[in-house]
């Protein structure tokens, strides 16, 4: 396991404060007699019930942006919130996001249209790389994650597979990885960096569920740290701020000076000009937390490895990361993602979630057929206890056995058109046989194990509508993107549409 140091920036002592967090509740407190937006003035009495829902000290610190300290002037709260941040994940420089790690992914997309024609991606991307790719008019060359096929989980990419995907893509604008993956597969983000950077292209990585990493000695060391180029980081995840806070961190590697430019004009061009307080505040809180909680973070440690310790003793289920040895791309895992194969002790991963909500009032992340994945927030503490009394007392179902049949995904269909040209071009439904040979206006993704089958602009095959079909069928199957949960209709994109030359495409 590649772990990271101690954090140098815990030596700062500016990282004990949260300049940006304390500006907005200094101003909260003040009496002000608010004549601008929010429309609800922070008036608890006229607004009673918003005020019920949230409380009162949320309404008076949900501010409005441009306000003189606390984001206008030199020096501002805000621009020393930015820096501390930078200076935390060791980022040249760093954005805050208010819609989510799925707004960086965009960014980043968006970014690297003017770096060349086409993205070497991982098919196991989020699907706002995807949108990414449908707003900036980029091509996509896809590199193949490794699948356990007993479980139906994607992993990463190695970087071997990475080079032979970029030489065979000279006018490749960058190289976009996810690490690490939603059940805590930890790639070699070294090996990836020196990969693209050796073919001429940044590395760009979704690292939305490794926001908390390089915080603590016992964790995996950040994608920064490692050589990536431009990393996308969901803060609010396990780092501790609010649902829809996350971050765009750049490095300091050789793609800084053109990167820079780029990402602050496109990050203008999506973030909200009315972009929350509170949300923004959070981030601020969360980086301090991060930087500061070392105690915090070793007692969550504890808890996942309670909780992992409590499954391999019960000798009923499986520890999902007992087996990444098994995969050439996973170089370590993230100790607070707690993945169980639940499938193994005789019940789905979605019956498991559903029973742990409703006759525990335990929450898991998500579920795969075979798999539930707990996590343990960087500073949480969990009742380990309780979650495996709740996991062992889920009964046996009968008709699931352990082990799934291995996934033999269809190979995705030959590429037609860009993802924006099929996306945006008009386009109509047809039943599932018709849509065989036709040029799809719509990403799918079979759940497990979520790599997209589909996306726009590829050719419908029938062997990837046989598979769509059969995974919706199946008790706990789904399709994701599909204009019906039975996959028995298909969108495609109309027959009489011809995309214009480049030269003359408005939109391209």
């Amino acid at each position: 396991m590649t772990l990271s140091s101690p954090v140098p920036a815990a030596a700062d002592p500016a990282q004990q404060r949260a300049p940006y967090a304390e500006a907005v509740r200094a101003s909260a407190d003040r009496d002000w007699l608010r004549l601008n937006v929010p429309g609800h003035a922070a008036d608890p009495d006229r607004f009673a019930g918003l005020a019920g829902h949230v409380g009162e000290a949320v309404l008076r610190r949900d501010v409005p942006p441009l306000l003189e300290g606390i984001d206008l002037g030199p020096d501002n709260p805000m621009e020393q919130a930015l820096q501390l941040a930078a200076d935390a994940w060791g980022a040249r420089r760093t954005w805050f996001l208010t819609n989510g790690a799925s707004q960086g992914n965009r960014i980043a997309a968006l970014v690297a249209q003017s770096l060349g024609r086409t993205l070497v991606v991982q098919r196991s991307v989020h699907s706002s790389v995807v949108d990414g790719l449908v707003l900036s008019g980029l091509g996509a060359a896809f590199v193949q994650p490794t699948v356990d096929a007993r479980t139906g989980i994607a992993h990463g990419v190695t970087a071997g597979d990475l080079a032979v995907a970029l030489a065979r893509n000279p006018d490749a604008a960058a190289a976009y990885v996810v690490t690490p993956s939603y059940f805590g597969a930890v790639a070699d983000v070294a090996a990836l960096a020196r990969v693209a950077h050796a073919a001429g292209v940044p590395l760009i990585v979704d690292e939305a569920w490794g926001s908390h990493f390089g915080f603590h000695p016992a964790l995996p060391a950040n994608a920064l740290a490692l050589g990536a180029d431009l990393v996308v980081s969901s803060t609010h995840k396990l780092g501790g701020a609010l649902t829809q806070a996350a971050m765009l961190h750049l490095g300091n590697g050789p793609f800084a000076d053109r990167l820079e430019p780029l990402v602050e004009r496109v990050h203008h061009l999506t973030q909200s000009t009315s972009a929350s307080s509170l949300l923004l505040a959070s981030l601020d809180e969360a980086r301090r937390t991060l930087v500061t909680g070392h105690r915090a973070i070793t007692e969550s440690l504890a808890a996942a490895d309670a909780m992992r310790a409590a499954v391999r003793a019960g000798g009923r289920f499986r520890v999902v990361s007992d087996g990444f040895g098994r995969f050439r791309d996973i170089v370590a895992s993230d100790p607070l993602r707690v993945s169980v194969d639940v499938r193994a002790g005789g019940i789905s991963g979605h019956e498991a979630r559903r029973r742990l909500m409703q006759e525990h009032g335990v929450l898991v992340e998500v579920a795969t057929d075979a798999a539930v994945v707990a996590v343990v927030g960087a500073g949480a503490g969990p009742d380990a206890e309780r979650f495996a009394a709740a996991l062992h007392a889920l009964p046996v179902v009968p008709g699931v056995a352990d082990g799934t049949p291995g996934l033999e995904l269809p190979e995705p269909g030959p590429v037609r058109m860009t993802p924006r040209e099929a996306f945006l071009a008009p386009g109509r439904s047809v039943p599932a046989a018709e849509a065989v040979g036709r040029i799809s206006a719509d990403t799918l993704s079979a759940y497990p194990p979520g790599i997209p089958n589909v996306l726009p602009g590829e050719e419908i095959t029938a062997e990837l509508v046989a598979f769509l079909r059969k995974v919706a069928a199946a008790p706990t199957g789904h399709v994701r993107g599909a204009v019906d949960p039975a996959v028995t209709t298909l969108r495609i994109v109309a027959d009489h549409w011809t995309p214009a030359p480049i030269t003359d495409r408005r939109l391209a």
